[in-house]
C-alpha cells in the first residue's frame, strides 16, 4: 500500500530552469569557468556541489573544497533572488489537493534549502508537504539514494510503501536503489528513452498526467 509520494522539484514540479542556468553561469563566469547552457541543464538533478565540480573538470581547471563550499553559497543566493523566473507546472495544484488527504507527500529536492523554502512559500505550495528535505541535508547526492531513504525515515515509512516522482535519470535511479516505486515524468531536460533505461515503473508527460498518476499510486 502506497503510503507517501515523495516528489522531486527542478523539472517536476516547476520549470525551474532558467534561475538554475543564470545562477550557475553567473558564478562560473566569475571564476572564470564558462560551460554552456546544456552542459548545467544536463546535470540537473545531481546538486550544485557536483555541477560545479563538473564544470570545472569539463574546463580542464583545478578546484580545492574551499571554493566549492563558497561557489555553492553564492549560487544558491543568487538563485534565490531569481525565484520570479520559476513557473510552477499546470496542473501541480489540482494533483496535491487530490493526493494530500489520501497519503503523506513530501518534497525531495537537490536545491538548497534556501532556494526551495522560499520558493514554496512564494508559490503557496509549502502547506501541501509534511516534510521537505533539501541538498543541505545529506551527504551524497543522486544518484545516491540517500535523499529518498531520508525522506521515507522522516515520515515514518517504509521505502516500499513510497512512490517517487522525478524528472532526471540520476532521480530516478536514486529512486529505484532506494527500493521505491518510480513514477518518471518527461517535463525536464531527459527524454522518454533516456528514462526508461533507468527502469522507473511508469513515463508520464508530466505532473498534469493526473489521472495516470492517481491510477498507479492507489490501484
Amino acid at each position: 500500500m502506497i503510503k507517501a509520494i515523495i516528489f522531486d522539484w527542478d523539472g517536476t514540479l516547476a520549470e525551474t530552469r532558467k534561475a538554475v542556468v543564470q545562477s550557475f553561469q553567473s558564478v562560473l563566469t566569475k571564476a572564470g569557468c564558462k560551460v554552456s547552457k546544456e552542459f548545467i541543464e544536463r546535470l540537473m538533478g545531481v546538486g550544485t556541489k557536483k555541477t560545479i565540480l563538473e564544470a570545472f573538470r569539463q574546463c580542464n581547471m583545478r578546484i580545492n573544497v574551499e571554493t566549492i563550499n563558497n561557489l555553492t553559497k553564492e549560487k544558491v543566493r543568487i538563485q534565490a533572488e531569481l525565484t520570479d523566473l520559476v513557473q510552477v507546472f499546470e496542473g501541480v495544484t489540482e494533483l496535491l489537493d487530490a493526493l494530500q488527504t489520501k497519503t503523506k507527500l513530501a518534497v525531495a529536492t537537490m536545491s538548497g534549502r534556501q532556494v526551495i523554502d522560499k520558493t514554496l512559500a512564494e508559490k503557496n505550495l509549502e502547506a501541501y508537504f509534511e516534510t521537505v528535505i533539501s541538498a543541505d541535508d545529506i551527504n551524497s547526492p543522486k544518484p545516491n539514494p540517500e535523499i529518498f531513504l531520508k525522506t521515507a525515515k522522516t515520515l515514518g515509512v517504509h521505502p516500499k510503501d513510497c512512490v517517487v516522482v522525478e524528472d532526471s535519470i540520476f532521480g530516478v535511479k536514486a529512486a529505484k536503489d532506494a527500493k521505491m516505486k518510480c513514477i518518471a515524468v518527461s517535463s525536464g531536460v531527459y527524454s522518454n528513452h533516456e528514462l526508461q533505461k533507468e527502469c522507473p515503473d511508469i513515463i508520464v508527460d508530466g505532473v498534469w498526467d493526473k489521472e495516470r498518476i492517481l491510477t498507479f499510486v492507489f490501484a
